[in-house]
């Protein structure tokens, strides 16, 4: 056990002993229409914040009713227009839904000409700010899949399943006729996996798009119903199962001058994923990572854009366990036969320099840290600023890297979770900043100077705390030891505002353990869920652990928990109970547990592998058997049921449910099709042949997460179950 103390990450050690004198001048209570997302009074509870983007190197405040320049040197801020001068300039109609509402999400396309991009129910428009006319638009907004490219200003969009292509013209080209329920173009593939957001990718020169073509027709329906009808209907998902028939893609090429579409020749699909898809320079090139089933084979392999015939394998990498691609390869601004490629082949996300020949250069950055995210390039220094954990695992900080030596510059605090938007020559980042004692600051930092100890560093907003009028709970943070005896892991505690040691108090342990998630990091409140806020208010403790299989820790803490999901992350978990059994504080005699999706799978986990240890539960959309989850996510970490029938059999949660002695309720979203209900259903009726007496709601019409106001009755039942079975 230790206390974070840290440059970066640290406990507020004397703040907390404080906190009871403070709250005292702080009397009012929470609901869940403060603290949940679908709440009436949710966005009043939120940290204050800045509508931002940039115009070039010009950083603008986009808000509602108007648009204004700020002074990276001064903060000030100088008025660019409003909302009524660009529906007076776009001649706007609002009785023709041709009216712009709002300018919050307005962009600036072009660095260098005084355009602005807004759009209404009608179109997609550039207005001149400075000319004070409309220079050029679309009449395809709201379409699907629409994407947009600027240098071209064509624009690619799904209508009734098939693929379309408006040039900047105006002139409407069909690219399929055979898009269907069953056949998907120009859409996101491979359900998401492998950084995969969507399903066009336009060429540098706006001339050439890059699309995918799923055909799902082989895949096995899973049979949703829409009950809402007078006859409820029938609308099926298509959904490949672990060990089951799996879609196949292929990416095709379309050319505006000719007309003409190629399709890579990548060989036959089945059973293979094709991924971050990107393109050279000059646009004649197409680059993209191949994934085997298995997923433990990856090759970058190039293709030529006019012919689609394969031009060479780059690179491959291979794994005992699995290779995960996320991030499409960059090219150097300045030295286009040069890319960077993102891997975590040495143990950890890093970045790797290659020529255009697949041969690697160097490796621009190393650690035992994770490279979360490539913001971009600032091509006069001839560096890469990127997000990463350097400083500390919880810690999120920027850096520009120097790509020739590596040699990293800080671009902020190093303390607590920093995000950054980069401008267009990457000499400036806004940086967006919270830590456990602060809830949300804005800077503006000169990329060529670093932090500097605050120089070059430009404040525009401290946001006050928006919960001071609150009775606030107490958040800890801390360490203790995995199951394994040496990796630390790491917790938040939320215990309420008046917290007693003499006393004892019903514990909830809160639980995700899955992978590409984490629970605990060093942003406000310790990235503490309101839901626990809730909790604390009503006495209890929660506690949090994230176990080995979870995120922004490396690959070998990652994937410790290949083809045997649940174990060792119910391993890691039971470290944390004994740790919460030496607090006297702790009443072991009412321990509850609850977690959604993944953490749903370990609730019911815990509950059934330790039915003396937890007396309560609630598992929202849980896994029960990894047979019964979709293809790609399921065969990463579990193999096959065909390959691994052991593992598949030992996390399996049917054979489990005779095990079931607390309390336990599940909850369901009734058209789930992330978690399909065929779940918790399969284990309800596991639990009727084995006498158990789990309790079970459903919400009709949600999917895996509820939305809207449907999350405040959501997050209500959770905590009443723990009221009426802990306290």
């Amino acid at each position: 056990m230790k206390t974070i103390i840290k440059r970066g990450c640290w406990l507020l050690a004397v703040s907390f002993w404080l906190l009871p004198l403070e709250m005292k001048a702080q009397n009012k209570l929470f609901t869940l229409e403060d603290l949940n997302f679908g709440g009436t009074n949710y966005h009043n509870m939120q940290p204050e914040n800045l509508f931002l983007t940039w115009w070039g190197d010009q950083l603008v405040r986009t808000d509602v009713e108007a648009c204004y320049t700020i002074d990276a040197k001064t903060g000030k801020e100088k008025l660019l227009f409003t909302l009524d001068d660009i529906n007076r300039w776009a001649d706007s109609n609002e009785e023709e839904n041709r009216y712009v509402r709002h300018l919050t999400n307005v962009t600036f396309p072009y660095p260098d000409q005084p355009l602005v991009a807004v759009g209404n129910k009608k179109a997609f428009i550039l207005v001149d700010f400075k000319a004070h006319h409309i220079v050029w638009q679309d009449s395809i907004s709201g379409q699907e899949a629409n994407d947009w490219c600027p240098v071209s200003r064509a624009t690619a969009y799904v209508e009734n399943h098939q693929l379309f292509v408006v040039d900047g013209m105006g002139q409407k080209h069909q690219l399929s006729t055979d898009g269907s329920r069953s056949v998907v173009y120009g859409q996101s593939v491979h359900r998401n996996e492998f950084g995969i957001h969507k399903g066009t990718f336009w060429s540098p020169d706006g001339q050439r798009l890059a699309f995918y073509r799923m055909d799902q027709s082989m895949v096995t329906d899973y049979p949703q119903v829409d009950i809402f009808p007078r006859s409820a209907s029938h609308e099926p998902d298509k959904y490949p199962m672990a060990g089951m028939t799996s879609h196949k893609v292929t990416v095709g090429v379309y050319d505006l001058k000719t007309g003409n579409t190629v399709y890579l020749q990548a060989g036959d699909p089945t059973d293979r994923y094709f991924t971050n898809i990107s393109w050279s320079p000059d646009a004649k090139t197409i680059y993209m990572f191949e994934l085997n089933r298995g997923q433990n084979d990856c090759r970058l392999v190039s293709y030529d854009a006019v012919t689609g015939e394969k031009i060479a394998e780059l690179y491959r990498e291979t794994s005992e366990k699995y290779v995960e691609p996320m991030h499409p390869i960059q090219f150097l601004p300045w030295d286009d036969t040069k890319f960077v490629m993102q891997s975590q082949k040495d143990g950890y996300n890093h970045l790797y320099l290659f020529d255009q020949s697949g041969k690697e250069l160097t490796q621009i950055t190393k650690g035992k840290w994770v490279v979360m995210e490539l913001l971009g390039f600032n091509t006069k220094q001839k560096s890469i600023i990127i997000k990463a954990n350097a400083n500390h695992p919880l810690c999120h900080n920027l850096y520009a890297v120097d790509v020739k030596t590596g040699r990293m510059t800080a671009l902020d605090n190093g303390e607590g979770v920093h995000n950054g938007k980069l401008s267009a020559s990457g000499t400036l980042i806004c940086d967006t900043y919270t830590a456990p004692d602060v809830p949300r600051n804005i800077d503006v930092v000169r990329v060529s100077s670093g932090f500097a100890a605050g120089k070059s560093v430009q404040r525009l907003l401290t946001a006050a705390d928006p919960w001071k009028d609150y009775q606030q709970p107490i958040f800890e943070n801390g360490t203790l030891k995995a199951a394994d005896g040496k990796t630390d892991l790491y917790y938040r505690m939320v215990k309420p505002h008046d917290f007693d040691a003499t006393k004892k108090y019903p514990t909830v342990v809160y639980v995700y353990g899955g992978p590409h998630a984490n629970n605990v990091q060093a942003s406000w409140h310790w990235y503490s869920r309101t839901w626990e806020t809730y909790m604390a208010q009503k006495g209890y403790i929660v506690f949090i652990l994230d176990n080995r299989g979870s995120q922004h820790r490396g690959r070998d803490f990652e994937q410790a928990t290949f083809h045997q999901l649940g174990q060792v992350e119910m391993q890691d978990q039971m470290k944390g109970v004994e740790y919460l059994r030496t607090l006297p504080y702790v009443d072991m005699n009412r321990l509850g547990v609850h977690g959604w999706s993944f953490g749903g799978f370990m609730t019911i986990s815990l509950m059934t592998n330790y039915p003396d240890v937890f007396k309560v539960g609630v598992a929202g959309g849980p896994v029960i058997d990894w047979k019964w989850y979709e293809v790609m996510y399921g065969e990463r970490y579990m193999g096959t049921p065909q390959n691994n029938p052991e593992g598949y059999e030992k996390t399996s949660l049917i054979n489990k449910a005779k095990n079931l002695k607390g309390k336990l309720q599940i909850i369901t979203g009734y058209n789930d099709n992330t978690v399909v209900p065929q779940h918790c259903l399969s284990f309800l009726d596991a639990c009727i042949k084995a006498g158990t007496q789990p309790d079970f709601f459903a919400y009709p019409g949600e999917e895996h997460n509820m939305r809207g106001h449907a999350s405040v009755h959501l997050h209500e039942r959770i905590t009443q179950y723990f009221e009426d079975y802990l306290k």
